[in-house]
Parts: structure tokens; sequence; C-alpha cells
């Protein structure tokens, strides 16, 4: 069975590398560039994980995050950020976390 993560990110280049990645390890992609978007895709079923950029355009990740706590409590986020914009507080929000470097460019 494959598993469906959310891609969250609103740079096209990055989402288009972190799409790719994923796709290379086995995973089924839906890509979304807002919070907006992300809660569309959250709204129908199947949804294993969310990969999540921590500055989007139409609200934080962290408000994201709240909603998906309150709605899929036992969903997994991994929040990636760019260096030096995490924070103790942000960090303790999610599951994992991950700084944009890691991410080949």
């Amino acid at each position: 069975m494959t598993r469906t993560i959310l891609c969250v990110d609103n740079d096209p280049v990055a989402q288009e590398q972190l799409t790719g990645m994923l796709e290379e390890f086995g995973y089924h992609v839906r890509p979304a560039a807002s919070v907006q978007q992300a809660l569309e895709v959250l709204d129908d079923p199947g949804i294993d994980g969310v990969l999540l950029e921590y500055d989007l355009p139409d609200d934080s990740g962290a408000n994201l995050r709240g909603h998906i706590n309150r709605h899929w409590p036992e969903m997994p986020v991994l929040m990636f950020a760019g260096i030096g914009s995490q924070t103790p507080f942000m960090v303790r929000l999610f599951d994992a976390y991950m700084r944009d470097a890691a991410i080949p460019h």
C-alpha cells in the first residue's frame, strides 16, 4: 500500500524537489502551496502524514498544525523551516523538524 503525504510549501522549486524525493521513496504526494489548499486536501481521506513549511503566505504552519491536531490528532507532521527561523517554541509544536539545508538545491 502506498502512503500519501501532504507536502505544503509555497516555493515551487522546493515543492518540486520535495515531491521528487518523496516519490523516490515510494510515497504518493499531494502538494499544497498554502494553508487553504492544505485544508482542502486534508478534507479528502487518505492522507497519512504532512510535510509542512512553517512560513506560508496565508497563515503560519503553527496554526495549520493546531488545526490538524484538533481534527486529526494522530496525524504525524514534519515541519521544515529556513535556517535561523526555528525557535524552541516552534520545534515543540511538531512531531519532527528539519531545516531547508537538508534539501538538495
